[in-house]
């Protein structure tokens, strides 16, 4: 059965090619459904491939081709079989299928349809070379694709400049952490010899080759590396700006690919972070404080689409907190429960901008549901779920993680605690500003007021019922927990953790269960009174008196701090340079030596006049010379 993993990945290839070489007058229904299908028949495999995994099959690698070797280093393009890669797997290809499906609809009427189809296929591929390859080398050649793919489909709409300069953004900063990333497998290659997961035995003992300065230097790196992949603070700035892709793009991004890569690696690195206590206190810290400014944007962000981006900021800070807890397992259970509703969420966001004939601004909405109601309820669901309220998803998920750093941080578990708190108000508020109270937009987009099509609405149904079920897989232990999914990842992820961390006991989590649940409940109380009840609006631009309002809207002004302290910098000296340096020192240097043999053309050129007389006079001297010479 492992060996069919090899289709896995070879679907989606396949129809981007297909579509890319051959797509050209077909229907779009048709395109659509080879698109959508590559996805599915990797679901299948997928599937099938997980249940052996589940049922006790052990992890193993399966070679697909030769690829470089070079004296005793030795890598094949290999994947990987185990508990984290086919759990991948199936979110990657289960929640992708249903973007595909939705963007059938949603770009349908797109004059580049056929090419975004393919880039999605194309994008889903590089994601599981990523997670299926069998060595930090082959996963390296996944995480520049999505890289890619996503400068290709932010920018997809490539006629509005804005649009191709966020594209260039999530590019640039991305190749910052890729540098990051580069640096510490240098490390791990120099130190062991290996760039293999299987060959590289990273432990606290001192049979290990990696000690010292040189384990904590390549899992800091390596986590700058997923710091850029998944908007970690400082490189966060470039997701929130994505949202200038399709909104299909921005649900792939956010739920199924990218900016899970970085969770995914960290995780796959288990042993090295473990090892490392300094990495995993860097970690824990950048993750909090990036859920910390992630969930205060958010409060104030009236871009619908925005709103959730910096949600997604926020969540995976969180999940980073896990992962420097060491209890990594539990990071994967967030993010599988994340990718059920966050899909959810920006798939709705997209469908109301559909309704709205493209308005994203929530001070321009209200009043929804009774245009759409399928939107309005699935919407509504993905709102509990990411607020933490039971039993829905993210309660499961986000519960353990504030337990373990109850158990493990007290500090980090008051700011986690924070962080649910503003999650729930900042998502009611944008649940109630767009569905509830009365329309705010034009009399024309009332007019225009509809429900989306069943291909968009039907996705959105599957992700809703995902976002109310997918938490079980979990139960904390105060429940029960028989089918306990990060326990069966515990097995395999942990099973070399040095100092592994502290779980909390039945009662303990009990109480925990409680508190995070009368937050949750307490946070979307106030947001209902403000907004629902008082029927609060959100402040127009020119309205804001408060510096922290202002602050918090401009984004704690860090885009503009990177404009004035690295751009501005970076064009002056450029200018500087093609105004002084390249005419004066670079030409003048080109022009001296160029002089040379311009020299000696002119002297030569003094010589060959075509004269009969020169010449003769020419050899003569030169026998003169020869013979003073010999004598």
């Amino acid at each position: 059965m492992e060996k069919l993993v090899s289709l896995i990945p070879l679907f989606p290839l396949v129809g981007f090619l297909y579509i890319t070489f051959f797509g050209k007058g077909l229907s779009k229904n048709l395109i659509g459904g080879i698109g959508s299908g590559a996805i599915f028949l990797s679901f299948i495999v997928s599937i099938a491939v997980f249940t052996t995994q589940l049922h006790g099959g052990n992890p193993t690698t399966v070679k697909v081709l030769d690829w470089i070797t070079a004296g005793t280093f030795d890598i094949d393009i290999a994947f990987i079989v185990d508990p984290l890669s086919t759990i991948y797997l199936l979110f990657i290809t289960g929640v992708g299928f249903l973007i595909h499906v939705y963007s059938i609809g949603y770009m349908h009427d797109d004059e580049g349809f056929n090419r975004f189809i393919a880039y999605l296929n194309f994008f889903v591929f590089f994601m599981l070379i990523l997670v299926l390859g069998d060595s930090y080398v082959t996963m390296f050649v996944g995480w520049e694709g999505v890289g890619l793919c996503s400068f290709m489909l932010i920018g997809f709409w490539y006629k509005d400049m804005k649009n191709n300069d966020a594209a260039k953004k999530a590019f640039i900063i991305n190749r910052i952490g890729d540098l990051g990333l580069i640096i510490g497998m240098c490390i791990i290659f120099f130190q062991t010899g290996s760039l293999k997961y299987d060959e590289l035995y990273i432990s606290g003992s001192e049979a290990s080759s990696l000690q010292g300065w040189h384990l904590h230097a390549a899992a800091i790196f390596l986590f700058i590396g997923a710091m850029g992949k998944s908007a970690q603070i400082p490189l966060h700035t470039w997701l929130p700006d994505a949202m200038a892709g399709p909104t299909p793009v921005s649900a792939l991004i956010h739920a199924a690919t990218m900016v899970t890569a970085g969770i995914y690696m960290v995780a796959r690195s288990s042993d090295l972070f473990s090892a490392s206590d300094i990495a995993s206190d860097v970690v824990t810290y950048v993750g909090i404080l990036t859920a910390i400014l992630g969930a205060t944007i958010a409060l104030t962000q009236n871009d619908i689409k925005k709103v959730l981006a910096y949600s997604t900021v926020s969540q995976l800070g969180l999940m980073f907190v896990a992962l420097g807890l060491g209890a990594y397992s539990i990071a994967v259970f967030h993010v599988i429960t994340h990718a059920f509703f966050k899909a959810l969420l920006f798939l709705g966001s997209g469908s109301v901008i559909h309704g709205m004939g493209g308005e994203q601004d929530i001070r321009r909405m209200g009043g929804l549901k009774k245009y759409m109601p399928t939107t309005h309820i699935t919407f509504l669901i993905g709102t509990i779920a990411i607020a933490g309220i039971p039993p829905l998803a993210g309660f499961f998920s986000k519960d353990q993680i504030i337990a373990v750093a109850f158990e493990n941080n007290i500090l980090i578990f008051v700011l986690a605690s924070l962080v649910s708190a503003l999650t729930a108000f900042y998502m009611f508020r944008l649940y109630y500003l767009t569905f509830h109270g009365k329309f705010r937009g034009t009399h024309d987009q009332e007019h225009h007021l509809h429900e989306s099509p069943k291909v968009m609405t039907i996705p959105l149904v599957v992700l809703a019922g995902l976002s109310i079920v997918g938490g079980f897989i979990g139960f904390p232990h105060a429940v029960g927990h028989s089918v306990h999914f990060p326990h069966w990842l515990d097995h395999f992820l942990e099973k070399t953790v040095v100092m592994p961390f502290m779980e909390a006991d039945v009662a303990t989590e009990s109480i925990l269960m409680i508190v995070a649940t009368v937050i949750a409940l307490v946070s979307t109380y106030f947001a209902y009174n403000m907004y629902k009840k008082n029927e609060e609006l959100a402040l127009e631009d020119d309205e804001i008196e408060s510096s922290t309002h202002l602050t918090l809207v401009n984004k704690y002004y860090i885009d503009e701090l990177y404009d004035k302290i690295i751009r501005k910098p970076v064009d002056q000296l450029s200018a500087f340079i093609g105004k002084f340096i390249e005419p004066n020192v670079v030409d003048g240097l080109v022009k001296q030596v160029s002089a040379i043999p311009q020299g000696i053309g002119a002297a030569t050129k003094l010589v060959q006049n075509g004269k009969m007389v020169m010449y003769i006079l020419a050899m003569i001297i030169g026998l003169i010379v020869l013979l003073i010479t010999l004598i």
